[in-house]
């Protein structure tokens, strides 16, 4: 039986729609058991399907390595605790990012061999039902080239094992499709892929092109990976703005929607982030699953679908065999 625990405190929207997201879960999934750290009161619901051990301290967003440590108390840091402690397969947060990376890093280990831990997340493509996983999205701010070489193969593994791509293309986000563009640690990094024959490695790619579909796997330094994620988050937000403007604007665009609002429903189900569930932390024991803070019982139930899947698939396992074969 899988053994997933929540941390259920720390989101935007409080605890109300992860208690909801979790009900939902359970009912679609008996077969997995899940335990959640947070306010007894508050999730008094879910006494009957979920083991739940109070807590009532909360990490807060700004929260810095060494203060998160100090919190042990905090719903945060106890569910992280319970997972290793009791050999649970995952562990599920809504709360602060850099303390739950932080805390998750430092308790439950880097796998052995791995440099340094990733932020991994599915974006969607304009190729409808296709995602292409981009990391690292905002675990580092910098990286060397060799931690980069080390992403694309984490990259490339749960391109395969999650998504089931038979065999994932990857490339270098970078500034030009030209090999000797980008940085310092990109140049050195599309060498270091190449002179070893990387499969599936094709070399450049520039950020508009991110979302075209060409690509499975596209490796970056954090601070890139986290500015393109919040632009393309933005983007989809101010395009589906002006587009509900557009067909608001009189009767006759409102007939018009009426044309096209299937086109307009696939589109915003394409680009619906929610659908992802989150955000993977690779290179840690265990399965570390980072929603949105923002998440609703919607998005929420799809990070504990993905903590679900990715438990099934073993993926920790599976990198660190990589590692061992690569």
């Amino acid at each position: 039986m899988i053994k997933i625990v929540v941390d259920a405190m720390g989101g935007d929207n409080g605890s109300k729609s992860i208690v909801k997201a979790i009900r939902d879960f359970h009912s679609d999934n008996n077969d997995v058991e899940i335990t959640v750290c947070g306010n007894k009161e508050e999730l008094s619901s879910l006494e009957d399907i979920c083991n739940i051990i109070e807590s009532k301290s909360v990490v807060p967003m700004e929260a810095g390595p060494l203060e998160v440590m100090r919190m042990k108390d905090s719903s945060m840091c106890m569910a992280i605790n319970y997972m290793k402690e009791n050999k649970c397969d995952a562990v599920v947060s809504c709360g602060s990012t850099g303390g739950f990376l932080s805390a998750a890093t430092l308790n439950l280990k880097l796998i052995q061999g791995v440099k340094r831990a990733a932020l991994v997340s599915p974006f969607p493509t304009k190729v409808k039902g296709k995602k292409v996983v981009i990391l690292d999205i905002g675990a580092n701010n910098e990286n060397s080239p060799e931690e980069l070489v080390q992403f694309a193969l984490m990259g490339r593994l749960y391109s395969k094992v999650v998504l089931g791509v038979e065999s994932p293309k990857t490339y270098l986000l970078s500034n030009g499709t030209e090999e000797g563009k980008g940085t310092p640690a990109i140049k050195q990094a599309h060498k270091l892929l190449k002179e070893s024959k990387f499969e599936g490695f094709m070399g450049n790619i520039e950020a508009r092109d991110s979302l075209s579909g060409e690509a499975d796997v596209i490796v970056c330094d954090g601070f890139s990976g986290n500015v393109l994620l919040k632009s393309t988050e933005g983007t989809a937000k101010m395009m589906s703005s002006m587009i509900k403007n557009i067909f608001k604007k009189n009767i006759f665009t409102i007939i018009g929607y009426l044309h096209v609002r299937k086109g307009v429903k696939d589109m915003s189900e394409t680009m619906d982030y929610k659908s992802t569930g989150g955000a993977m932390l690779l290179g840690v024991n265990g399965v570390v699953v980072k929603a949105h803070g923002n998440s609703d019982d919607y998005a929420f139930y799809h990070a504990l679908k993905v903590a679900k899947k990715l438990s099934i698939n073993n993926i920790s396992k599976k990198i660190e065999e990589g590692l061992k074969n690569d």
